[in-house]
């Protein structure tokens, strides 16, 4: 399989300190899949290949103002975490992109990520439209959770979505697995970060 970097983009979820570096709220608990994987590391290999080869780079964080006046006064779920725990929360060290994965000139910010999916409260649709963008290329976090949302949306939206399954994370071992195994083959064309870089870099 080849991939046109010129009508790809790879999509980067929620790579900020929160979660990516020691310190961050949540860090503790994805560290392990982090670990396990070397998503970070990977990831970093996919972004310096796509930009070789052309394709365009979207960072998608997720950002509260304090207080987190854009959700629910209740929230639950996973949600409820994130507040909890102060996490995200715009112009903190926690919200900022983590320095390996810095946007530079010619990436793309995708800004208004409020909840899981990355379609859902953001204009990602109208600039992958705009730049005749048919293939995206999701890594992140959660595994199971907004990259499992935005890959989904990805989907539905008559896109072709491909999933770096070792450039993602999740809470667990066992959710992260799980997601790979059955969720991702419905939704998405899974793909190694080698699988992805050979592809790129063959059209």
């Amino acid at each position: 399989m080849s991939i046109d970097p010129t009508t790809t983009a790879v999509v980067l979820i929620e790579y900020q300190n929160d979660f990516t570096s020691d310190g961050g709220v949540l860090h503790g608990a994805v560290e392990g899949v982090m670990a396990k994987t070397g998503m970070l590391d990977k990831t970093q290999d996919v972004v310096d290949a796509a930009r070789r080869a052309g394709a365009t780079v979207m960072h998608a964080p997720i950002t509260f103002h304090e207080g987190y006046n854009e959700i629910s006064s209740h929230p639950y779920g996973i949600l409820k975490g994130v507040v909890d725990g102060n996490a995200f929360v715009k112009g903190t060290w926690g919200a900022a992109i983590v320095d390996e994965l810095t946007p530079q000139e010619g990436d793309i910010v995708i800004e208004g990520k409020r909840g899981l999916d990355t379609f859902a409260s953001t204009n990602l649709d109208f600039i992958l439209r705009s730049k005749g963008i048919t293939t995206i290329a999701l890594g992140g976090f959660l595994t199971n959770c907004c990259v499992e949302s935005t890959m989904r949306s990805g989907y539905e939206n008559g896109y072709q979505v491909i999933t770096l399954n070792d450039c993602v994370a999740a809470t667990s071992v066992e959710e992260h697995e799980n997601a790979l195994a059955y969720d991702y083959p419905m939704f998405s064309r899974p793909m190694s970060s080698a699988e992805f870089i050979g592809a790129l870099e063959g059209s």
